[in-house]
């Protein structure tokens, strides 16, 4: 059976001015090739594939790989990339510049001479942004065990715990139910630091009446989730529930209007208008939303600054937030995939205003 992502592929080489790729980001070689390992790359013209690795993983490579001929290099890759080349009479070689170092790049300008080297500009990232029903599946699987660790750690949420420990507790779990790790270093910030959008665990102790921010995503399958939940613990003030519900409010409103069609500045609108008008523009400087796959920041994004049109089986995150300096802050994430008439959501965890006794 051909290998339809290699199909795709090919069709959007055909439209450059390449007559060959290059791909050495291990992202993307894993997501053309099915390999895990750590040590590979895959060179693609319009009627040959090879993906090339050394001696370690040529076992792997032969179970894992199909629809390319597995070559072994020796020391130097660039040389057997250079045959190859050569071999297949492709003289215009598009790389992933995004991926190559200038140090790298010269040495492959010298061993693959007479070739010219061209920009890809992220032409597997672009594949990659919309999902197959493989890839929505397993990214669903990540999604209810990032719901099954929210569950969880509820019990394990009061004064006195440290935030690392909640953050150790969340981790231990994801992999007790399959993950391979974590997505990201999980994001456990309470009190004042849950203002930080990226506050990863400390050894604060959590303290009655704060926010307990919880970020964080299982890497399944290599695959990952994203979620956010903020909570408090011990009983929320008028301030705690302003700000909980605006953003609760600004996140189902995007969640109920985003469609396909619409430009991710247009999806980042759906939150951000809400929030500003409420007063709090200021305080939501991040993006409402972003990517997520085979790595936990990719394409398509929500942004201010994102043009491109959301289609039917791109997943993204949608996570407004208000962050108040010296008092604390609310995040509320999902991921959804969008779909024919709009989208639907991968993650399920309540959203409510809980209060942790």
């Amino acid at each position: 059976m051909p290998n339809r992502r290699v199909v795709r592929l090919r069709e959007a080489i055909a439209v450059t001015e390449g007559e060959a790729l290059l791909v050495t980001n291990l992202h993307n070689v894993r997501y053309l090739t099915g390999f895990t390992g750590t040590a590979g790359a895959a060179l693609i013209s319009a009627d040959k594939a090879a993906f090339l690795t050394d001696f370690r993983y040529t076992e792997q490579a032969a179970e894992q790989v199909r629809g390319f001929d597995i070559v072994k290099h020796g020391a130097d890759r660039n040389a057997t990339i250079a045959e190859l080349l050569k071999e297949w009479n492709a003289g215009k070689l598009l790389i992933e510049e995004q991926d190559v170092t200038y140090a790298a790049y010269l040495k492959m300008e010298a061993a693959f001479r007479p070739a010219e080297l061209l920009q890809s500009e992220g032409l597997v990232e672009k594949l990659r942004m919309t999902k197959d029903e493989d890839e929505l599946a397993v990214l669903q699987e990540a999604a209810d065990l990032a719901d099954r660790t929210f569950d969880h750690i509820l019990a394990y949420l009061k004064p006195g715990a440290t935030e690392v420990s909640i953050a150790l507790e969340m981790e231990f779990f994801m992999r007790s139910q399959g993950a391979t790790s974590s997505s990201f270093d999980t994001i456990v910030a309470s009190g004042e630091r849950s203002a930080l959008p990226h506050g990863v665990a400390s050894g604060k102790t959590i303290g009655a009446g704060e926010f307990v921010t919880l970020d964080f995503g299982a890497y399944y399958k290599g695959y990952c989730s994203d979620i956010t939940r903020t909570v408090v613990v011990g009983k929320a003030s008028d301030k705690h529930k302003e700000i909980y519900a605006i953003v609760q409010e600004a996140q189902q409103y995007a969640l109920d209007h985003l469609r396909p069609g619409m430009t991710g500045k247009e999806g980042d609108a759906l939150t951000r208008d809400i929030i500003a008008r409420y007063g709090y523009g200021e305080n939501f400087g991040h993006g409402t939303g972003h990517g997520i796959g085979l790595e936990i920041h990719e394409s398509p994004r929500l942004s201010p600054a994102s043009d491109v049109v959301l289609t039917p089986g791109m997943v993204v995150t949608v996570e407004p937030g208000i962050y108040l300096p010296g008092f604390g802050g609310v995040r509320i994430e999902d991921d959804v995939v969008m779909t024919d008439r709009g989208i639907r959501v991968l993650t399920s965890s309540p959203k409510q205003l809980i209060e942790l006794d």
